[in-house]
């Protein structure tokens, strides 16, 4: 009887280490959702894929219904890794403790406004007193750039804001709104059906791009696995192509100064300051 029990409390001991050996290689991947979530995970569930299995830490995909949403599970930290937007990084890194672990090579982000390709609006002069379709409040190059420069040059505008930038460019090109604020990428990825109906009016000058950002409690080790694997990645061709359907452009290590500029928008209370109204 001794000796059974013994087994039996070895066993049980074998099963819980198993289990936490196991989900300590299980990290929630939260993707900003500037398109569907079904759109998504089809281009994104591939890439997580390759990197898992490269790095021997399961990467779980996750994103949110909207902007705002995801906006919240930062702040409460829910996501182990997120990709998110440069104004983002800058806020979670701060409030949340996102540490910056990569970033696309040699990428600006650039914001874009955009119109009917039928639009008599040739200049963002002409969009005085109109109302303007943004992705969300904190969409950094999509929403905050545009909104700045609109305000900088004394342009009126009132603000809808439709979740996504593929709502955006919907909105858009089906009359809802004579304008839009998007980026280059989700530009380029929307459908072809879509984007001939319309046209860019406006580009914004480059920032630093996304970042993919650890929460505080991923330790060193696994930061420095999931980076190493990244980079061995960046060699194969196979996941370039991958990245190649995100118009993404290959990896490098990032640090939290690379995102100083976006700091020295003076821009910090923007967040703040629409979830007050």
């Amino acid at each position: 009887m001794t000796r059974r029990l013994l087994c039996l409390i070895l066993y049980c001991c074998c099963i819980t280490s198993l289990l936490a050996n196991d989900k300590q290689t299980k990290l929630t991947f939260g993707i900003v959702p500037q398109q569907s979530a079904s759109k998504l995970a089809a281009k994104w569930g591939p890439v997580l894929a390759r990197w898992s299995e490269e790095s021997g830490i399961q990467l779980k995909f996750s994103t949110a219904k909207n902007i705002p949403t995801f906006e919240q599970r930062l702040a409460a930290g829910e996501y182990d890794i997120a990709y998110m937007n440069p104004y983002h990084y800058v806020s979670y890194s701060e409030s949340s403790g996102y540490q910056a672990l990569a970033k696309e090579k040699d990428k600006l982000l650039k914001g874009i406004i955009v119109v009917r390709k039928d639009s008599p609006i040739e200049d963002i002069s002409q969009l005085n007193d109109k109302q303007i379709a943004f992705p969300a409040p904190a969409a950094f190059a999509a929403t905050i750039i545009p909104r700045a420069v609109l305000a900088q040059n004394q342009i009126d505008t009132k603000s809808r804001f439709v979740y996504s930038h593929d709502s955006v460019y919907l909105a858009v090109a089906r009359g809802f709104s004579p304008a839009g604020g998007g980026v280059m990428r989700t530009f380029n990825n929307t459908p072809q059906e879509v984007r001939d109906l319309l046209r860019i009016v406006w580009t914004s000058q480059g920032y630093t791009p996304h970042a993919i950002a650890t929460h505080p409690d991923i330790d060193q080790e696994t930061r420095e696995k999931l980076l190493a694997a990244l980079m061995v990645l960046n060699q194969d061709v196979s996941f370039l192509a991958l990245i190649k359907e995100l118009n993404f452009k290959p990896f490098e290590m990032a640090t939290h100064q690379d995102w100083n500029s976006v700091k020295e928008l003076g821009i910090s209370g923007f967040l703040a300051q629409d979830a007050s109204k």
